[in-house]
């Protein structure tokens, strides 16, 4: 299986790598798209005419980028919708409200280095948000993907992967002390081996599934990061003659797998600056090259089955313990 380059790279943006592309009629669903590189991928996305909901935890940001985006493109066809993907109410009612064929899902939202916070459901928030909401969330939409007849998903990774590959037999640090590195790691390796299965799975119905590192960017998803730490990484970065990506660029490589021609039927792969990645030892300067234990095929069926049963049987869990 040879490594696929495309004609675009690390500086490439979102609406470069869409130049040209016409999918009028089609629909996409982007969460987290009222900030960061979410809203620079709904651009993109409503560019080439797509009917794009932006689906989004805060209802009135939303709504005010998809004004933005109608202005900046002029596609009508995009609006927000509310949801939650750490409460599976608010991902079941966003699935039971969708209705008609979805050609695009892009698993943007996602938070990172939160402090050891569980859902309602028991689950370490990272986990939940950044894998177990957007399972849920593709789970509901299988018919809507499966009716367009050529749909892709698109799992929004990070390099972070390489920090730790899924933790089965504890995966919501209830027997190891509490680790947001660790916990955002196997969260992001869980959306790596999600886009795996999900091809395996659903290629049938014409669905395929790859996962994307966006690249280096500053943007609100080191919210959670201590004020110095982030000051002196942003230093040490720049000293060292990094040049983080803009938001536009970071969207670049979701928007190229979401509608380039010569990734049709592609998937089960992991991308980063617009090509397919490496498989590596351990990640190369922080941030490029996958990890193998990211697209093991037999661990991520063995996810994609924890994942539903933790669907299927999820209590609330005991604060008191």
């Amino acid at each position: 299986m040879s490594r696929i380059i495309t004609p675009f790279g690390a500086t490439s943006t979102a609406a470069e790598v869409a130049v040209g592309i016409d999918l009028t009629g089609r629909s996409a669903i982007v969460t987290g798209a009222a900030s960061g590189i979410g809203v620079e991928t709904a651009r993109a996305l409503a560019g080439t005419g797509m009917a794009v909901t932006l689906a989004v935890r805060d209802l009135a940001a939303g709504r005010r980028v998809a004004a933005d985006l109608t202005a900046t493109t002029g596609n009508p066809a995009v609006h927000a919708a509310p949801l939650d993907l750490a409460d599976l109410d608010s991902v079941a009612a966003f699935t039971a409200g969708w209705s008609g064929p979805l050609h695009v899902l892009i698993n943007n939202a996602g938070v990172m280095m939160t402090p050891e916070t569980y859902t309602a459901d028991g689950w370490e928030l990272q986990f939940a948000t950044n894998h177990l909401g957007h399972f849920a969330l593709a789970l509901g939409l299988h018919n809507a993907l499966a009716a367009d007849g050529a749909a892709r998903i698109v799992s929004v990774s990070s390099s972070g992967h390489g920090n730790s590959p899924v933790v089965f037999d504890d995966l919501f640090f209830d027997r190891r002390p509490y680790d947001p590195g660790l916990a955002y790691g196997q969260s992001k390796t869980a959306q790596v081996l999600f886009a795996v299965d999900a091809t395996r799975r659903w290629t049938g119905d014409g669905i395929t599934a790859n996962a994307v590192m966006p690249g280096g960017i500053w943007t609100n998803l080191q919210r959670y990061w201590d004020p110095a730490a982030l000051a002196a990484a942003k230093s040490s970065t720049a000293a060292a003659g990094w040049t983080a990506k803009t938001p536009e660029q970071g969207a670049a490589t979701s928007v190229l797998l979401a509608t380039a021609p010569q990734l049709a039927g592609i998937g089960g792969r992991y991308f980063e600056d617009c090509h397919e990645a490496d498989v590596v030892p351990q990640i190369v300067d922080g941030l490029h090259g996958v990890r193998d234990y990211a697209l093991d095929p037999d661990l991520a069926s063995h996810l994609w089955d924890v994942s539903a049963d933790l669907i299927a049987t999820r209590q609330p869990r005991n604060t008191a313990e």
